[in-house]
């Protein structure tokens, strides 16, 4: 599954409802509100955990991904170590990261691209991607609805 930058991974774009995610993959294994009564749909095949924010009419908003296929520029994140993975990065133009421990785990996360690599061990575990909030100190939804 391709990571798109700012945009959301595989055919999912940020600002989708609940109805347009589960006609791209039917019914979430999981459904639930969080503490912030946001709604989450969690699909295990795909191991993608979405946040649909309660203050913006229940858009997708956020994602959670930690499928052995997720991709960046084609390069493959989950189990690689940090240090491979921030240098490709690099390369490609992703270079500031901020870092944040706790526990066994390191947070690296680019505030530009808004995203999170999570890592335990040295190794990336999980990613997490956030809508991008615009100059208007708005969402910036890529997702039109029709």
């Amino acid at each position: 599954m391709k990571i798109n930058l700012k945009n959301g991974i595989d055919k999912l774009l940020f600002g989708m409802k609940q109805n347009d995610v589960i006609a791209l993959y039917g019914k979430p294994d999981r459904n639930y509100k969080d503490e912030d009564e946001n709604i989450v749909f969690a699909y295990s095949a795909q191991k993608m955990r979405l946040t649909f924010y309660k203050e913006e009419e229940f858009k997708l908003g956020y994602i959670v991904a930690s499928a052995p296929n997720l991709e960046l520029f084609g390069n493959a994140l989950i189990g690689r170590k940090i240090s491979e993975v921030t240098k490709s990065l690099n390369q490609k133009g992703l270079a500031k990261f901020s870092q944040e421990s706790f526990d066994t785990f390191e947070n690296y996360f680019n505030e530009d691209h808004w995203i999170i690599l999570q890592t335990e061990f040295d190794e990336v575990v999980k990613v997490e991607i956030g809508a991008i909030i615009n100059e208007k100190d708005e969402f910036d939804w890529k997702f039109k609805s029709k």
